[in-house]
């Protein structure tokens, strides 16, 4: 008896597994590793206010935006959040 394989591809990280198996946010560790990065070039990115695509600070966790991901993993354009300065040091 044959057994039944997935359609979808073995790359973790392709387009086509991420839009079937990713929720709507994903882990910086894991959108990083999509990008073709390390973790810690990730979170760096982030830091910095450079991550490619949009990212969501939920109290000091930051999640990334599934949808935005794919869209700069489709286009290669980058969606950049805002750098927001955390200085309170304006003159």
């Amino acid at each position: 008896m044959p057994t039944q394989h997935s359609n979808l591809p073995h790359d973790p990280f392709s387009l086509d597994r991420i839009r079937a198996t990713w929720n709507g946010t994903a882990s910086v560790a894991d959108a990083a590793q999509a990008f073709g990065m390390s973790r810690s070039k990730g979170y760096d990115l982030v830091r910095r206010g450079e991550f490619p695509c949009r990212v969501l600070m939920i109290g000091r966790a930051a999640r990334v935006v599934t949808a935005s991901l794919l869209r700069v993993l489709e286009s290669g354009e980058p969606e950049y959040n805002e750098a927001v300065s955390t200085s309170s040091n304006l003159t």
